[in-house]
């Protein structure tokens, strides 16, 4: 397992083959200090002390959604990553203990905490990156058990699992009828997690899920002609075709991380359709993201730099010059405080912001160099 644990490790923060940096630095002006200051400034606005994760926004000190905590916790992995400072290693730990805390320690049978299988996915792919990161076989036993807590379900709380045994694909939720719609933000996030486990473990079965839902998603979610991902599908008439940043961002993140364990090449083709899909077709006149004023929405932009970067590492420096644009465009907006805002080409507005809302500058700047 260490061996295993080892080439891993190499092996993620590369991305296997999709390593190339190749593209233009004329338009890069955040620098990698901007970088740390950004994200400074959304702890410091943010992150409960206390509670060890972080709050709904900078008036309000309840904790902010389940489900976001995983991407704000991949927000300080991605730190770590880019700068090798023990401070976001001990914030890794931190923040694992503050939802432990929080969370009834990631009882996943506990279904006032987890309440859609989306929630507990998110955290099955960061829990997966927490441990090719540390190698501390917490994680990796939770990501385990969370995996097979959505894909099996649980006796003990009557629950017969997201997966289709019948139709296939990945239900969204188990306690009303209305969530039994198969979204894109269970389907394509599952296929992530698989594909992760499936690298860290080296067990068949996962790469065999992961395959299965990805093809069953794209059978049933994206346009294969446009590249836009519905957001859903309820029995078997047409898909919802309406279109989140964040479902556009998984599909590119299923098919990036499929390409670089198969290479299979379909995979990459239909990550590019869908990252121009948001470039040409959902971006406003100036080239700015996308963004949505509903509840928890303004993570959108966080989850798509997660995805948007991996691909932009396979070889695909066209997107370069638009994400620097919308980065430093952010950054040239933000308030006194160091906060930027969901709306990139607008300033930070004065007040209380929502932490969802000002994640997506400081989630890209980790990623994008």
């Amino acid at each position: 397992m260490k061996f295993l644990f080892s080439f891993l490790l190499v092996l993620t923060i590369s991305g296997n083959q999709c390593n190339s940096k190749s593209g233009s630095e004329k338009n890069q002006s955040f620098t990698n200090e901007d970088a740390t200051v950004c994200l400074k400034a959304f702890n410091d606005a943010f992150y409960n002390e206390t509670t060890k994760v972080y709050n709904k926004s900078t008036d309000v000190k309840d904790r902010a959604a389940i489900w976001t905590q995983a991407i704000y916790w991949d927000m300080i992995m991605n730190a770590y990553k880019r700068t090798n400072d023990p401070q976001y290693l001990n914030l890794i730990h931190e923040i694992y203990e503050g939802a432990c805390g929080q969370y009834d320690n990631f009882n996943w049978n506990n279904t006032t905490e987890w309440f859609i299988y989306d929630d507990i996915m998110w955290w099955v792919i960061s829990l997966s990156r927490a441990y090719v990161i540390t190698g501390e076989e917490k994680y990796l036993e939770l990501a385990v058990s969370g995996f097979d807590r959505v894909w099996y379900g649980s006796e003990g709380i009557d629950d017969r699992g997201s997966y289709d045994t019948e139709k296939g694909g990945m239900r969204w939720g188990w306690k009303r009828d209305e969530w039994k719609g198969k979204m894109a933000c269970i389907n394509y996030p599952t296929v992530i997690a698989s594909a992760l486990l499936y690298q860290i473990t080296g067990k068949k079965d996962y790469l065999d899920k992961s395959k299965e839902i990805y093809n069953w998603a794209n059978d049933n979610l994206f346009n294969k002609h446009t590249g836009a991902v519905a957001d859903s599908k309820h029995g078997d008439g047409e898909p919802a075709w309406r279109m989140h940043l964040y479902n556009q961002a998984t599909c590119i993140g299923a098919g990036v991380i499929l390409y670089q364990i198969t290479e299979q090449d379909s995979c990459l083709k239909n990550a590019v359709l869908a990252a121009d899909y948001v470039k040409n077709s959902m971006c406003d006149a100036n080239g700015f993201f996308p963004f949505e004023n509903g509840i928890e929405q303004g993570i959108y932009a966080a989850i798509f730099a997660q995805y948007i970067a991996d691909l932009s590492n396979c070889n695909q420096p066209q997107y370069r010059d638009w994400l620097l644009k919308n980065i430093n465009t952010a950054w040239s907006n933000r308030d006194k405080r160091n906060l930027t805002f969901k709306n990139f080409g607008i300033p930070c507005p004065e007040g209380d912001v929502e932490v969802y809302d000002a994640s997506g500058c400081p989630a890209l700047m980790q990623v994008i160099k």
